[in-house]
């Protein structure tokens, strides 16, 4: 069965998607892959965070009352989950954002103004990865394939799989991780596999999080993932090879068809053979 003939639906969670966040290589792919997987006739869902240096303003972003409301609660404090959208007008594509007052309020993405990673970067992955699964709950949306693209994603593939897999909206889901040049190099908080701890996801299910940094994150990425796509020509080696150690199907870095376009029927067929 060939997806150009049939509906799949998609879901993507970004880390960034262009025209919200500057034109760079994965604000592009974040952009023009949902168009293009839409546009061969599946269905999409795109997510991002709703990071303080998008103009809420100029984007046209509005609140969605009826998918906010809900408290994820990270380290015993209970922190609101506001869900924002906005659409994307040429290519007819709406995005859900995640916002929270604490975590995505500030003017920078991932580091102070002085270059400093931020200490709370790993509650901010883990509130993402929580209020994208929550909110496409609250939608009553079924996706065949969630693509996670981008670091603050990377623990959405365990959530879905050891704490949100008796969920029958999840039943069907195949989880694809793209595998980017925006790996971290800083460690994140010592406590990081405790805070993520949720429900059937114990740190037992975390072990390459006892070293907490962003190589680890990405391995713990792939581990609870169905296929892996090596999205840039400097993605972490180490996380590419233990997604092959692990047996996993790779789609390798292809420079022309990133560039050419023709990568987004390369992806779609990738999808196809989960």
């Amino acid at each position: 069965m060939q997806m150009a003939d049939s509906t799949h639906k998609v879901l993507f969670v970004n880390s960034e998607i262009y025209p919200f966040l500057p034109e760079s290589d994965i604000a592009s792919l974040g952009r023009y892959l949902p168009q293009g997987i839409q546009e061969l006739r599946n269905e999409i869902r795109l997510f991002m965070p709703r990071y303080g240096c998008i103009n809420e303003r100029k984007n046209q972003l509005h609140e969605v009352i009826r998918l906010s409301g809900m408290n994820i609660i990270i380290s015993d404090v209970d922190r609101p989950l506001i869900i924002k959208v906005a659409s994307v007008a040429a290519a007819r594509m709406q995005v859900y954002f995640i916002d929270n007052e604490d975590y995505f309020r500030r003017k920078q993405i991932y580091c102070d103004a002085d270059g400093k990673f931020f200490e709370d970067n790993d509650e901010r992955a883990i509130f993402f990865a929580r209020g994208v699964l929550e909110t496409v709950k609250k939608l009553r949306w079924a996706p065949d394939i969630i693509h996670c693209q981008g670091w603050i994603s990377h623990l959405l593939p365990a959530y879905l799989k050891k704490a949100y897999i008796d969920d029958p909206i999840f039943s069907q889901s195949k989880v694809v991780v793209s595998l980017l040049g925006d790996t971290p190099k800083e460690s994140f908080s010592k406590k990081f596999a405790d805070k993520v701890v949720m429900g059937g996801l114990t740190e037992e299910h975390l072990p390459h999080l006892a070293r907490p940094d962003g190589i680890n994150l990405a391995k713990t990425a792939v581990q609870y993932s169905d296929g892996v796509i090596v999205g840039a020509a400097n993605a972490a080696q180490e996380a590419i090879d233990y997604a092959r150690e692990c047996g996993l199907p790779v789609l390798q870095y292809n420079a022309k068809s990133l560039e050419n376009g023709s990568y987004v029927k390369e992806y779609n067929d990738f999808y196809d053979k989960l």
